[in-house]
């Protein structure tokens, strides 16, 4: 019989309170992360009048800012930003991509507009491939890790944001332009601020 009630008294016991309160601890941990991610995706993209933190872009070789094969958005203050998000994957990038090649090389010259590609979730082959296409000759550089579109939360490609002098959201496109004349009302309006 003693040993009868030994063994009943070994299944009672069951699982030690440290590790229950350790299984326990962890779920919370779980629902905190998965609540913090659903609440992340159901912000949506960044608001106009929302200051774009600074970040840094590795540039694609032959597509550098002033000789530099990194742009820091930081060091952009005082011009205005346009970054637009493409993939040439993407048939509605290549419906606006010369649109935007256009708006460029108008405001290149004054010094007061940079213009930013960023390839998403692409290869540099097929990168470098649409842009030779597409005579594209801004700055552009690959989202390594997609950093910067999460950053941005982006829905989809095209998305093209325009940040004024001080690193403020203006504007969002979301989807292609339907010609250079939309893109450089948009630039307009924030160089006339």
């Amino acid at each position: 019989m003693t040993e009868e009630t030994s063994s009943q008294e070994t299944q009672k016991r069951g699982v030690p309170l440290w590790a229950q309160i350790l299984v326990w601890v962890g779920l919370v941990v779980l629902l905190v992360i998965v609540a913090l991610g659903l609440r992340r995706s159901q912000q949506g993209t960044v608001q106009p009048g929302e200051v774009i933190p600074d970040f840094n872009l590795t540039l694609f070789d032959g597509y550098t800012y002033q000789d530099k094969t990194q742009v820091k958005v930081s060091e952009l203050r005082g011009k205005v930003v346009v970054i637009n998000f493409w993939a040439s994957w993407c048939k509605p990038c290549e419906q606006e991509a010369a649109d935007l090649e256009a708006a460029w090389r108008y405001y290149e010259p004054t010094g007061e507009v940079v213009f930013i590609g960023i390839d998403y979730v692409d290869t540099e082959p097929e990168a470098r491939g649409y842009l030779t296409k597409f005579d594209i000759t801004y700055p552009n550089g690959p989202d390594l890790a997609t950093k910067i579109s999460q950053f941005f939360r982006i829905k989809g490609v095209p998305e093209t944001y325009f940040i004024d002098r001080d690193g403020v959201l203006q504007f969002i496109q979301v989807g292609p332009f339907s010609s250079e004349a939309q893109i450089r009302q948009q630039v307009d309006q924030i160089l006339n601020q």
